[in-house]
């Protein structure tokens, strides 16, 4: 059993408690299909921001919307064990829009976090935050590293040189 995976209406009375605690609740959300280097130390970068970090996930339908019928290569479950495992991360939440928004919507966090590839005002959530009285941080990528690297590598069959 998993129990850091949580559903939405477990999560909204979960954060409900932690902010009358005075936690400061961190969202990022992403893929996180194979989950390498980069994706390690980004989590942690976020998990540094607060007190709880919370990843949304996206589903395998949502996936499969967003980068094509190939992808994931990892089940939306395995996926949410596999960043269940990681200390810095508190919670995961599935969730099968395109984008978190609603899921933000419902979570008000007090810190959204994104990669270094999206720019603030581009970020999907950063006004209901801001709205709020949080922040919307980018934080930059860990250079050479990223799940279609990885992806592009194993197609070429080339598994001694690093990323890309």
């Amino acid at each position: 059993m998993n129990s850091k995976l949580k559903t939405l209406s477990q999560l909204k009375d979960i954060v409900k408690k932690l902010k009358s605690e005075h936690k400061k609740i961190v969202f990022t959300n992403g893929c996180f299909d194979i989950l390498h280097r980069g994706h390690v130390e980004y989590l942690k970068k976020a998990k540094a921001k607060g007190d709880i970090l919370i990843v949304g996930l996206n589903s395998d339908l949502s996936i499969k919307r967003l980068k094509g019928q190939m992808r994931p290569l990892n089940s939306e479950g395995d996926r949410a064990i596999v960043l269940s495992a990681l200390g810095e991360v508190d919670y995961v939440v599935i969730f099968n829009e395109d984008t978190p928004y609603e899921l933000i919507k419902a979570i008000k966090p007090d810190v959204l976090v994104k990669g270094g590839d999206w720019k603030i005002r581009n970020i999907v959530g950063s006004d209901i935050v801001k709205a709020n009285g949080g922040k919307t941080i980018s934080i930059p990528f860990v250079e050479g590293y990223s799940t279609s690297g990885l992806v592009r590598k194993i197609e070429r069959g080339d598994f001694r040189s690093p990323l890309p």
